[in-house]
């Protein structure tokens, strides 16, 4: 039996530096090419001080369970800036040890806020000068006195900060520290900066940003929302090598100035005159002498935690595939890819000239370049050439969402090769796959992706071009299920659900977005503020997360009682404002809002967040509150088949998302669904097998109608190639969702101006109907996480094969199924340390299938089935299976 302990990490993360956490979990896989292998029990070892695990702060012993994913560290209290080392070993049976997995480390961060000693500051140019919009450069210089063992830099900002150590850029992160609650609690990064320090003088600098703290937010025209001045606050710890240390810090001693950058936006771009650039600012040698000085700012302490997600990076970069002349006359890129991020450019051309580069995601009909969908944001860049030598530029502290660039201004022709641009995401790691035999779907597939990166810049944003890229909460509930199959969105969502707690008010509602920079009125829609149960419960799901839910209870419980004291009746949600079925096309004309009853969606989405904070309870062992939201969830669906169904099991709502939301969400009574059901599927066939659902209903039809006996027709949606459907907008020539089904109508004319972004991932929620009904991977909920996968793939008519994979916190899960031309072939992988049920549709006896050219009894791996009228269900232990069908005689 060969096998081994692989991939461990701790808190999601590969050797992680910076984090605050005091009781961090660690988890890993076990390697194994046999079948049947589980972990029989662990031990994990903790030293503070060697690689070789001389000095153990914390030895678990044999700890006989299976469990290996999130084990809690129990040791002593961690120290701030420390480095702890820790190694894995498992055994698959009582006596079978495998060898230490290889020594990985986490670093603490700053623990608490008395360890901070930096100051901090903003420049004291303002004061002198009149363009208020222009970046900060700060700079500081210092001398080392020995041999560097060990640096950390230590670093945050009110706005958005790049650092420099001796004119190298400290870190690849961008938009640092990210956007959260800034007044409740901002993040602070951690940097190694020892290769970067020089043995004699060094040099400090950082340019500072408005970014989402003081720039233009929302689409209100606001301004300094949560502060009227940016700052800087940094300290650098170093370790000499005789074990003696020094701090260098933000303070008053430093030095300002104002730059190129005279202006940076997040929405607007970013101006930079080049002729303004300070060569060498940022080494110790620079004459600073007419700097200004600095100002120390009054801020606290108290907000500060580390960096919690995986930060923003430069993912990946695209050349223009095409070169455009416009009817009008413009000069065009094309990059061939809806996308956000920035271009950068090399160019060479008389001083001062000005170069315009203008962001937008379409053409319009007549084939012009067309930005009326970004609203009042201008996606601008302007630069001015200092002359001379070919220059280079990309910008720093703002994001454009586009496809296709207007340059103006350029000197001379136009060359391609001079332009790349660069894609910025959160660099949530990539853990799902799904293709099929149809290339449409494929193609559908790669736009929900690039939804999803586009829209995943530190916040799950709406949209990341007009002037609103904001964290929409029904946005993010729906698609979030399918945004953590195509990646690992744990750590993603827990900062954010943290920043939906920091924000939710003292009654229990929850705003419409967060962070909440909107007005103090604009909260708590269903569907909307129910992001506040509905999101934990799904990384629960997913990554087996039990601390999320104690984390966020308290913020679950309170929407759920914040509901139930609105209006007269606890039972029913019927007051307040609501987005309904949202962009459903079945709204009034010049309404926004579908048809479907706002007081029905509002009532099921209480149902259903009551139901899953019962569930959570029942998981965090609160039996009390187990018990009293199981009979207040009783209340509510009896409530709604009072008011909401007929006495003959009809809903009162004649529209496919009641329809839907009615039964996804079990509030129709048993005897009803199938009615129910039915009534659905005709609601379709007689639209002409079309969709009228938007974004409230879209995500769940097609599991509705796969749970009740319709995959054919969820797959015919799926295929539909006609308005309303997925695959019109890629007829259209869309790389990535769109916010409305005819953002671009048959004759290229566009849905609106007000409100038609072409990066919009909440229809991208089908995604997930690919992965858990096609392909069929999907995690049972009493083992959340992945530890008992079900395997239960749907096929349709119209593919011949799929293939799709899952890199669970266990290892990869794969489903793969063809047709062959006796019967099925179906190939799927199960990792060690889990079981699976897999469910084979179409037969009823277990001698239908063989796997491996084996008959199915004397199989390796199978530890039970279950032979029922429409299927076969087999219980595995982990490995490789191929299976097919024998088909009948």
């Amino acid at each position: 039996m060969r096998y081994r302990v692989e991939d461990v990490r701790c808190e999601y993360q590969r050797n992680p530096v910076g984090l605050d956490v005091k009781k961090p979990r660690f988890s890993w896989k076990v390697w194994s090419d046999d079948r049947n292998i589980m972990q029989a029990a662990y031990q994990v070892q903790v030293s503070d001080n060697s690689l070789h695990f001389s000095d153990i702060v914390w030895d678990t012993g044999k700890m006989e369970t299976d469990q290996s994913v999130h084990v809690e560290y129990a040791g002593p209290e961690l120290h701030s800036r420390t480095r702890y080392y820790y190694r894995v070993r498992v055994w698959i049976d009582r006596s079978l040890v495998s060898e230490w997995s290889e020594v990985n480390c986490w670093e603490t961060g700053l623990l608490s806020e008395e360890n901070w000693s930096a100051r901090w500051i903003t420049g004291d140019v303002a004061r002198n000068d009149a363009n208020q919009d222009a970046c900060l450069m700060l700079r500081s210089k210092f001398s080392l006195k020995g041999n560097v063992k060990r640096a950390r830099l230590y670093a945050t900002a009110l706005g958005l900060y790049e650092l420099y150590l001796n004119g190298r850029r400290v870190g690849d992160w961008h938009f640092t520290p990210g956007w959260t609650s800034y007044n409740k609690r901002l993040q602070y990064q951690t940097y190694d900066v020892t290769e970067l320090l020089h043995a004699d003088m060094n040099a400090i600098g950082a340019l500072i940003g408005g970014g989402w703290y003081k720039g233009n937010l929302a689409y209100r025209d606001q301004r300094n929302i949560y502060g009227n001045e940016s700052a800087l606050m940094c300290q650098l710890h170093i370790t000499y090598a005789d074990d003696t240390e020094e701090m260098i810090l933000s303070d008053e001693h430093w030095r300002s100035a104002t730059g190129p950058i005279i202006m940076s936006e997040i929405y607007h771009g970013e101006t930079y005159d080049a002729r303004l650039e300070k060569n060498g600012w940022n080494l110790a040698d620079f004459n600073d002498a007419d700097w200004s000085g600095i100002r120390v700012v009054d801020h606290s302490y108290e907000t500060l935690i580390a960096q919690e997600n995986m930060p923003t990076r430069i993912i990946q970069e695209i050349k223009p595939v095409s070169l455009i002349q416009t009817p009008l006359g413009e000069t065009v890129l094309d990059i061939g890819q809806n996308m956000v991020g920035w271009m950068h450019f090399r160019v060479s051309g008389e001083r001062g000239r000005r170069i315009t580069l203008q962001h937008a995601e379409v053409l319009d009909q007549n084939g012009n370049f067309y930005m009326g969908n970004l609203r009042s944001a201008k996606q601008t860049i302007n630069y001015v050439l200092k002359g001379g030598e070919e220059e280079e530029f990309e910008p720093r502290f703002s994001f454009q969402g586009f496809r296709y660039v207007k340059v103006e201004g350029w000197p001379g022709d136009l060359d391609l090769s001079t332009f790349t641009a660069k894609v910025i995401h959160t660099d949530n790691e990539i853990t799902g796959m799904f293709e099929c035999s149809d290339q449409m779907i494929n193609k559908l597939q790669q736009n929900i992706v690039w939804g999803q990166k586009g829209n995943f810049l530190d916040v799950p944003t709406d949209c990341p071009q007009r002037d609103e890229r904001l964290g929409w909460t029904g946005d993010a509930h729906v698609f979030m299920r399918t945004a953590s199959y195509n990646m690992n969105t744990a750590l993603f969502f827990t900062k954010w659900l943290r920043d939906l707690k920091a924000d939710q008010l003292p009654n229990g509602g929850v705003p419409h977005v967060i962070p909440h920079v909107l007005r103090a009125e604009d909260h708590s829609s269903s569907a909307w503020g129910d992001a506040a149960v509905i999101c934990p419960w799904t990384l629960y799901l997913c990554y087996g997360d039990r601390r999320i839910l104690e984390q966020q209870y308290d913020s679950m419980k309170a929407w759920v009682e914040y509901i139930r004291y609105q209006g007269e009746n606890e039972y029913l949600w019927n007051t307040g404002f609501h987005f309904g079925d949202w962009l459903g096309l079945d709204a009034k004309e010049n309404s926004y809002e579908g048809a479907t009853p706002k007081d029905l969606i509002a009532t099921i989405f209480y149902a259903y967040s009551t139901h899953l904070l019962k569930e959570t309870a029942m998981v965090l062992n609160r039996s009390e509150d187990a018990a009293k939201y199981e009979q207040l969830h009783q209340h509510i669906m009896d409530e709604f088949n009072n008011v909401f169904i007929s006495p003959n099991g009809r809903l009162i709502s004649n529209t496919q998302t009641a329809h839907v939301l009615a039964l996804m969400f079990d509030v129709v009574k048993v005897k009803d669904r199938q009615r129910v059901a039915d009534a659905l599927a005709q609601l379709i066939i007689e639209n002409n097998v079309h969709l009228t659902t938007g974004f409230v209903g879209t995500p769940y039809l097609c599991h509705v109608l796969s749970r009740f006996g319709y995959d054919h027709l969820a797959y015919q949606l799926v295929f539909q190639k006609e308005f309303p459907s997925w695959l019109y907008a890629i007829t259209k020539g869309a790389t990535t969702i769109w916010e409305h089904w005819d953002g671009i109508k048959e004759d290229g004319s566009f849905w609106s101006d007000d409100m038609n972004s072409f990066n919009h991932y909440a229809y991208g929620a089908v995604g997930d109907w690919l992965y858990r009904t096609v392909a069929g991977i999907d995690t049972a909920t009493s083992q959340p996480g992945y530890k008992h996968i079900i395997i239960n793939p749907t096929f349709g008519s119209e593919l011949n094969w799929v293939k799709a994979s899952y890199e669970s916190l266990y290892g990869t899960i794969r489903s793969e199924w063809s047709k062959q031309e006796n019967g099925m072939e179906i190939n799927i992988a199960i990792p060690p340390n889990t079981t699976a049920q897999v469910i084979f549709k179409g037969i009823n006896r277990v001698e239908q299938l063989e796997e491996g050219g084996s008959i199915l009894p004397i199989m390796g791996g199978l530890l039970s089935w279950d032979c029922c009228e429409d299927h076969v269900a087999l219980h595995l232990g982990s490995g490789n299976y191929s299976f097919r069908y024998k088909g009948d005689d």
